[in-house]
């Protein structure tokens, strides 16, 4: 059967090709940030997660992923999405302004020794690098999943993992499926898998 669907043999090949290179360019920044997450829990501390648009989901889909379950039933462990409660980023978006929506919650939420990983395809978002800031002057582990040349988040998030593409859909796709790899290491690593 030939390629009846427009462009669909040439979308994914495309993600192959990111795929490919994220594996290789990738890989040491995001070990990193399965220690720094591992640490984070096995010291008692959580996981707060954020993003707009397409990267809130994902922030929400991998906070479930480790509250509920990932590969199968265990523990709950202490995983939050700022991205979804709708009163608190209305409150904060009208009374404080867009730019603190997240920087907001990480300072009512957010303790030393918690990790605070933020979802961003270009590292420019205000919202995004204002929330790391916050993360930062309290004592958390400021990490973030990007794309392309990170943005404004070199020295701000630590570690920082970056998809080596500037195509947002590839740059999602690729934080998706680094989170599913996070959820497991997390799982493996506290001996929950």
């Amino acid at each position: 059967m030939s390629d009846e669907t427009p462009g669909f043999r040439a979308e994914l090949q495309r993600l192959e090709k990111v795929a490919a290179a994220t594996r290789e360019a990738a890989e040491p920044e995001f070990l990193r940030l399965v220690g720094e997450s591992v640490a984070a829990l096995r010291g008692g501390g959580k996981l707060l997660l954020f993003g707009n648009g397409g990267s809130a989901a994902e922030a929400q889909h991998i906070a479930a992923e480790l509250a509920v379950r990932y590969r199968r039933d265990r523990r709950a462990l202490p995983a939050l999405a700022l991205t979804a409660d709708s009163a608190v980023l209305t409150a904060a978006g009208n009374d404080l302004g867009y730019d603190e929506i997240f920087a907001r919650q990480v300072e009512a939420l957010g303790r030393a020794g918690d990790l605070a990983l933020a979802f961003t395809t270009s590292g420019r978002s205000a919202n995004v690098i204002r929330g790391l800031d916050a993360a930062r002057r309290l004592g958390l582990c400021a990490a973030a999943l990007s794309g392309g040349d990170g943005g404004e988040l070199h020295g701000l998030a630590d570690p920082l993992v970056l998809v080596p593409s500037f195509e947002t859909a590839r740059i999602q796709e690729m934080h998706l499926a680094l989170g599913h790899v996070l959820c497991a290491a997390i799982e493996r690593a506290l001996d929950l898998a």
